[in-house]
Formats: C-alpha cells, sequence, structure tokens
C-alpha cells in the first residue's frame, strides 16, 4: 500500500481534491489515472480509500469510496521531550524512527547545556508526515513547539514521568520501571546532559531519575532506546 497523507480530509467528504504539489507528483510521477484507487490518511486513526475522477496535474480530483477507522496499534501514551541536537539531521533521525516504532507527542526543549535553540518546524513535522505513511501507520505524532526546560517542567501531566540522565547519583532502571498500559512522559537531555539545577528541578516535580543502560548514549540515541524500551515492554506486558 502507498499511502498519501492530508490533515484536511474528513470521514464527511465525498470527494477530495489535492494541492498542486501532491497532484503533479501523482499524476506526473506516479503516472496515476482516472480510475485509480489511492490511500489517504488524515494522521488521526482514519483511512481513506478514494478513485481518481480527475487526473489533472494542477487538480487532482478523487471519490471517497471507503472510509476506516483504525485504531492505534500501541496500546500506551508515549511523550518524549527531547532537547535538539546540534546536528540536526540527529534530531531527524531520531524522529523519523520513534514515529516508525510508535510515539505520541514530542516536545523540543531548551535546556541549559543545549546547542541548539531554534527549530525549523515545518520541516520536522514532514520528516513525521514521512515516517508515518512509510511506516503505514494512521496516527501522526504531535510535535510541540520548542520550549524552555524551565517553562516546560512547570506544566501539569498525566501519567508516569521519568527523567533521564548521567550524573553518579540514585537512579531506577527505565526498564524496570516501565507499567504497562500507562501515559509515560520521559526526558532525554542534550549533548553536554540536564545541569544539575534542572535535574533537581525535575526531581521537584516528582520526575523520577532513570538509566537508560551502561553505556553512555548520544541524545537521539537515547530517545530511540526510550521509545523502543516502552514499545517492547508493553508487547511483553
Amino acid at each position: 500500500m502507498q499511502l498519501f497523507y492530508n490533515k484536511d480530509i474528513t470521514s464527511t467528504d465525498s470527494q477530495f481534491t489535492f494541492d498542486k504539489t501532491e497532484s503533479r507528483h501523482i499524476v506526473k510521477a506516479l503516472r496515476k489515472k482516472e480510475g485509480d484507487l489511492l490511500h489517504i490518511t488524515n494522521g488521526k486513526n482514519e483511512l481513506f480509500t478514494v478513485k481518481i475522477i480527475l487526473a489533472n496535474d494542477k487538480r487532482c480530483l478523487v471519490e471517497i469510496t471507503d472510509t476506516q477507522s483504525k485504531p492505534k496499534p500501541w496500546n500506551y501514551t508515549l511523550h518524549i521531550a527531547i532537547a535538539p541536537t546540534k546536528n540536526n539531521d540527529r534530531l531527524e533521525w531520531f524522529l523519523e524512527k520513534a514515529t516508525e516504532i510508535g510515539i505520541d507527542e514530542i516536545t523540543p526543549i531548551i535546556c541549559s547545556n543545549s546547542e541548539r535553540t531554534v527549530l525549523k518546524t515545518e520541516r520536522l513535522e514532514k520528516i513525521l508526515q514521512s515516517a508515518m505513511k512509510q511506516s503505514l501507520k494512521f496516527v501522526l505524532p504531535k510535535l510541540h513547539e520548542p520550549i524552555k526546560f524551565s517553562d516546560f517542567i512547570k506544566q501539569d501531566f498525566e501519567g508516569d514521568l521519568f527523567i533521564a540522565h548521567c550524573e553518579e547519583l540514585d537512579k531506577k532502571s527505565f526498564v524496570k520501571s516501565i507499567k504497562p498500559k500507562t501515559n509515560i512522559l520521559v526526558l532525554i537531555g542534550p549533548e553536554g546532559d540536564f545541569s544539575p539545577a534542572e535535574i533537581e528541578k525535575a526531581l521537584t516535580h516528582k520526575f523520577i531519575p532513570v538509566t537508560l543502560g551502561e553505556s553512555r548514549l548520544r541524545t537521539e540515541t537515547a530517545g530511540i532506546i526510550a521509545t523502543q524500551t516502552v514499545a517492547l515492554m508493553n508487547e511483553l506486558g
């Protein structure tokens, strides 16, 4: 199945028109013609089967022939708050792989030791969309706007709260701390780790300090390890 994405398509629509860019891709690049079937998701757990009724490379018009509700394939909610990496490719890699595994929310957090404080979220959204389509998922992770750690930590969160850091302090094993079918929020710090003050602030807000293993991990690797660990422990649980 080749999956297309458009956030505007809804179950009440009978027809849908692709924009100029998508229309050209469908008609010129993919050589689709009138009568061909396509599959579209709006990233909200819905799959639409559509038939091309006007194969125009500037305005491809389709008729919706079937709508299916697709339950989320994982039975937990995972939110990763991660410091942007200095090399933007590494953050994009995390977003891509986390989407393929299964994640609900991602928040870039700006920390004391952050080397990157400005992000082009429009490009990151496209990375998420592409990964969702490639992995044939029908839910698009929510990417929040970058926020300072000090502001993020003040918010009210539901579920189990964890902070993964490298300081030689008392920490629990993350894998042993996960409870299946729960809401989970994990804080992942920058290359220089969270500052002692940030760790202390997280602890005062009821975040549990955890280790992701014996190795010292890059930021994006730590994010993937956390995402995959939650997925695996829920499968086993």
